[in-house]
């Protein structure tokens, strides 16, 4: 057991990385941040913020010798860097979960040997390639480069086959990655996501299934509990303590999902980390994702993930700030919000810079409320879900 009063690591100094150092402060742990650009929103809470390249072993060596344990908060970090820390520190997630999650050709391949539902797929490493991958998974289809993609970036989707007749203009347009995964379009009824947390034995507990609604790629609001059966909720919890087991994760996994016009669920993605789909738990749940974040890492005991009331997440991006500050006190008239700000500096069109959580017996009424609330805030009548 890492015992509190000790210090934990902390690879990316996002909000993530932010909100993981709030809530084990609670619970007397110290934290150190390693991000290689600063100032930055975990470090301005932290103990210790660390400024220096994922190259810079140096630095890498000083940072792992401060702590007693490290975790991450975004998956883009070499693999190399955790196995050079794990010499000197534990590192939770291991390695080999970052490798598989971080890297979306892996992630495929992983869930199609493990047997799990997924997309049909192909891979292509050249614009020659290419139009065989996408004429051979048909259209419509998703091209999405194989790493380093989030919130929609490095990814087309084509309708029809003659959206895909210049594949050297889409391989530009992708600006030439080493290589891309060409997934099946799924007509869906709902996107859906579940966080299941883990520890060092195995113990395993999950969150309530999200219902996420996305605007351009990026996750605009959660909606908890999920509007689905019983029988898909306890399926998706199921899929993703299996895939925690089979990936050995040792802190949080979180796993996106479709669910098609048959009704069955389909894994999309998994991030071995904190996720913006769980930021409802901070308000809603008695544990939130980023304290049971630190409690699977310490090897303390699980907090309940009892969801308090029904609850509704709506992302704040910077687009928000077009017209100036955004009008926080007629948004906090409501009783019902609770209002997170990431104090990530400079607003900017697509970033996210917080978020907040409408709690309410009535999910519909909280589904309204939340949405009437944001349209006020950007000037706005927001698409319903």
């Amino acid at each position: 057991m890492i015992a509190p009063g000790s210090t934990i690591g902390i690879l990316g100094g996002g909000q993530l990385g932010r909100m993981l150092v709030l809530a084990g402060r609670a619970l007397g742990y110290r934290f150190h941040i390693f991000e290689p650009k600063g100032p930055c929103p975990a470090g301005m809470v932290a103990d210790l913020e660390v400024n220096a390249d994922y190259s810079d072993e140096a630095a890498l060596q000083r940072f792992a010798e401060g702590v007693d344990v490290i975790t991450l908060e975004f998956e883009n970090i070499p693999s190399a860097v955790l196995d050079r820390l794990s010499a000197i520190r534990p590192v939770l997630p291991r390695t080999q979960a970052l490798h598989i999650c971080q890297h979306r050709q892996r992630e495929k391949d992983f869930l199609q040997a493990s047997g799990l539902p997924c997309v049909p797929f192909a891979y292509a490493d050249s614009p020659a390639s290419l139009k065989a991958a996408v004429h051979r998974i048909g259209f419509p289809c998703v091209i999405k480069t194989a790493a380093f993609g989030y919130d929609g970036k490095g990814q087309i989707k084509l309708n029809a086959p003659e959206e895909a007749a210049d594949c050297d203009y889409l391989w530009n347009y992708l600006e030439r990655p080493p290589r891309v995964v060409v997934e099946k379009w799924i007509h869906h009824v709902g996107e859906f996501s579940v966080i299941c947390a883990r520890k060092a034995d195995g113990t395993k507990i999950t969150f309530p299934m999200a219902e996420n609604v996305h605007v351009h790629h990026i996750l605009h609001a959660s909606i908890v509990p999920a509007r689905v059966t019983e029988a898909t909720q306890t399926t998706g919890a199921l899929l993703a303590c299996k895939i925690a087991d089979l990936l050995d994760v040792v802190g949080l996994i979180a796993v996106e999902l479709f669910l098609d016009d048959d009704g069955q669920l389909i894994v999309n993605e998994m991030a071995p980390r904190p996720h913006n789909s769980g930021h409802y738990s901070i308000d809603a749940c008695l544990t939130s994702q980023f304290e049971q974040h630190i409690r699977a890492v310490a090897d303390l005991p699980f907090g309940s993930t009892e969801l308090l009331k029904p609850s509704v997440m709506i992302n704040l991006l910077g687009d928000l700030w077009a017209g100036g500050e955004p009008d926080w006190d007629a948004l906090l008239a409501d009783p019902r919000i609770k209002l997170h700000l990431y104090d990530k500096g400079q607003p900017r069109s697509g970033r996210k810079m917080g978020h907040f959580t409408l709690l309410d017996d009535d999910l519909d009424d909280a589904l309204a409320c939340a949405e009437a609330h944001f349209a006020k805030l950007s000037g706005t009548v927001t698409l319903k879900k």
